[in-house]
């Protein structure tokens, strides 16, 4: 049984704020926030460069992409994970940038789109992208990172959970796999003793939840635990869950798993509490962010427990700096996506330093050297202390899991 560190929490709330159109060029606005204004095209761009400003005596410069949805429904995640990208790159380039170079980010709009994010890309391989941070969800960090194989580029993505998101060599991530997000969620049910009798309720539609099904699935039966019943929903009907709800309840289950985004999850618990259904519900990361859906009732998420990699009240010091910080500039609490992007930029730092890397290199260099860099650093991060990498892209660390208890977010043991 693994231990947790305990610690109340506040509600996660995601910044909403959007970048401003910024150009291209080499660092030369310095100190400016990439993070504030407001920018509602498809496609944007946000150009990072602050602190650039102490890098005066040299016009050259590290380029780093960014992909992820900044409109659309998604939005969510891509404005978290381009928010924590931005801070660690303002961070990065006040501390005298990557091997003393500073580092420029370009953050480009994808709408979670698959074919778009590929549209992202091609703009910011034209752009000089020398290495890239991200996608940010699966479908389309998949499609890139076909194209990006191709073209040698080095990606790390902070939260494309689907397997295929880091199958060739150039590829890292973050987050937790969705295999590993299944497994540990049967491991803590099952050594827990939480339930014997499980429900599962998953988007067959979606790459995501039905990844997490499959491994939770396969852990149950080595934990002992019985699916009593096993139901799915697609993308054309997420919106009314009576029927699987009904059956979860007429099987006697104990225990419901939600392995699916906390939208349809708050309306998952609206209607179990229609129909007096009141299971104990266990989610993965996607249910940060449940307590900010609007008009939801808090009292409905109380004792829901789920996988995450980061809790914002921590009382340890860099994750209070790190959420100190992110307030300061974007007006909103960070969640796991923002601190798997804060932590992976300062990964493609440490991987860079370890390379030696330098802005002269071409893109395709620079993946040939982070592929082994990556095997050979180790970080402290907000998601994870001594955090590493194994050469199959996967990052060593261990999860936690999360309680709401009287509208809060809280650390379990």
């Amino acid at each position: 049984m693994r231990n947790w560190k305990k610690v109340l929490s506040a509600a996660v709330v995601t910044a909403m704020t959007v970048g401003m159109l910024a150009g291209c060029g080499s660092g030369n606005d310095s100190g400016s926030n990439s993070g504030s204004g407001n920018d509602s095209g498809s496609g944007s761009e946000s150009s990072s460069d602050a602190g650039s400003s102490d890098a005066g005596s040299s016009d050259a410069v590290l380029k780093i992409g960014g992909i992820g949805p900044t409109t659309g429904g998604a939005a969510i995640y891509g404005e978290a994970v381009k928010n924590g990208a931005e801070l660690a790159v303002k961070e990065i380039n006040a501390d005298g940038g990557i091997n003393g170079i500073q580092v420029e980010f370009n953050f480009q709009d994808d709408e979670n789109d698959a074919e778009k994010a590929v549209n992202a890309y091609n703009t910011l391989k034209d752009w000089g992208m020398q290495a890239l941070l991200g996608t940010v969800t699966s479908a389309p960090c998949v499609a890139v990172g076909e194209v990006a194989q191709g073209d040698n580029m080095f990606l790390l993505t902070p939260s494309g959970t689907a397997v295929d998101c880091v199958q060739y060599d150039n590829a890292f991530r973050v987050c937790f796999s969705d295999p590993m997000q299944g497994v540990e969620s049967a491991k803590y049910i099952g050594e827990n003793k939480l339930a014997t009798k499980i429900a599962v309720i998953y988007d067959s539609s979606d790459v995501y939840s039905t990844g997490i099904y499959q491994s939770f699935a396969t852990e149950a039966k080595n934990q002992g635990l019985e699916l009593v019943a096993t139901e799915a929903f697609t993308g054309e009907s997420k919106t009314d869950f009576s029927v699987q709800l009904q059956k979860a309840k007429d099987a006697g289950a104990e225990l419901v798993f939600l392995p699916f985004y906390y939208s349809e999850a708050a309306l998952v618990l609206q209607q179990a509490a229609g129909i007096n259904f009141t299971p104990i519900f266990f989610g993965c990361d996607g249910m940060d962010g449940i307590l900010g859906v609007d008009g939801f009732d808090a009292s409905m998420a109380q004792d829901l427990m789920f996988l995450s990699p980061f809790t914002p009240t921590s009382e340890e010091e860099a994750i209070k700096t790190f959420v100190s910080d992110f307030e300061e500039a974007y007006g909103g609490t960070p969640n796991q996506f923002a601190a798997d992007a804060y932590d992976g930029m300062y990964a493609i730092k440490a991987a860079m330093e370890k390379a030696g890397v330098t802005a002269d290199m071409s893109a395709t260099d620079i993946c040939d050297a982070l592929k082994t860099a990556m095997t050979e650093i180790t970080i402290d991060g907000v998601t994870a202390k001594s955090l590493t990498w194994e050469a199959s892209g996967e990052p060593s660390k261990a999860p936690m899991v999360v309680k709401i208890s009287d509208g809060d977010y809280a650390v379990v043991e």
